[in-house]
């Protein structure tokens, strides 16, 4: 009788699973990121997963996948256990290539379980400071006094910019080139020469030359004015009933432990309201703020709609 006793003893003092899970990390967590090093978003990940290191005493270690559209990094994720110890930071651009993509080789609906929304940004239409146009209406009203005339500016066809572009034409009623430029610093020459009317980009990357006064902001994106641009009106207040308000959130292979999801979800709704890293994500353009796993799949949800919606009426060709 001693042996079972013994083995039944030893059982109960072993640490169940629940147990063991509140132990995450045990080892070094890391986090798959469909970006380059040193951009906005890198820079903004690595101040997140330092903080979150510390509040969960782990190490939490960026993994910069770039290119591909987010299809090298997802497959990295996807194809690691599913134990909690590979994450991944996704986007809006993600709800964008569910509808660019004829076949997407990974649903991230399904294939992905969120965690945490990270934080908030929007877009800027700007103009040079030379313009004639002092607000975005100035510019609605010339481009339907003058349709096909007008230049707008942005980066990469399909890419978020360019798609609030597009939406704007639909819900202005407007009829305006885009042109897609193939970086920053093309973009800023091209409006400051007076070769676009109207350019799309992020607040962030418009600092520099709106602080010089070389670039005047007309509106933002997002549904309120943004803590990035608070002296900016909204789309709305320029008579546009239309929006963007683009995301990053931290998001799980589909079937990682609840547990650890839960316990993710608690670290980052804690340290995306401290002040120091919300001041610092918001020097990048930035607004932090963490949601429930439940809220960050209804973003994913509704912004695969609105992009389809978009990218329909654009008639942009599927790849």
């Amino acid at each position: 009788m001693a042996g079972p006793l013994l083995a039944l003893l030893m059982l109960a003092l072993l640490p169940h699973p629940a147990q063991a899970q509140g132990l995450y990390p045990t080892r070094p967590v890391r986090i798959v990121l469909p970006f380059a090093a040193g951009s906005v978003s890198d820079v903004a990940a690595r101040l997140i997963a330092a903080k979150l290191g510390d509040r969960m005493k782990g190490q939490f270690d960026i993994d910069n996948r770039p290119g591909a559209d987010g299809i090298a990094a997802a497959r990295a994720v996807l194809a690691a256990p599913r134990d909690g110890y590979t994450l991944t930071l996704l986007s809006d651009d993600t709800a964008i290539e569910v509808s660019r993509f004829k076949k997407l080789p990974y649903d991230p609906v399904k294939d992905f379980a969120p965690v945490s929304s990270l934080g908030y940004f929007d877009f800027i239409f700007a103009a040079a400071a030379q313009s004639p146009y002092k607000t975005l209406a100035n510019f609605i009203d010339a481009a339907k006094q003058k349709p096909g005339a007008l230049t707008v500016g942005t980066l990469a066809i399909g890419s978020a910019p360019n798609l609030t572009a597009e939406l704007l034409k639909t819900a202005a009623g407007i009829n305006v080139l885009i042109i897609p430029y193939p970086g920053m610093p093309e973009l800023q020459t091209a409006l400051l020469q007076d070769d676009l009317a109207l350019i799309v980009t992020r607040y962030s990357r418009l600092k520099p030359a709106l602080a010089a006064g070389k670039i005047r902001a007309l509106a933002a994106s997002a549904p309120l004015r943004s803590k990035t641009g608070p002296d900016i009106p909204t789309l709305r207040e320029s008579g546009i009933e239309a929006n963007v308000e683009s995301w990053y959130g931290l998001f799980a292979p589909a079937g990682a432990p609840p547990g650890v999801i839960a316990a993710l979800q608690a670290a980052l709704q804690a340290i995306l309201a401290e002040p120091e890293l919300k001041a610092q994500l918001l020097n990048l353009g930035i607004d932090a703020k963490a949601s429930t796993p439940d809220q960050m799949a209804a973003r994913l949800k509704s912004d695969i709609e609105k992009w389809r919606n978009v990218i329909e009426k654009a008639g942009l060709e599927r790849r």
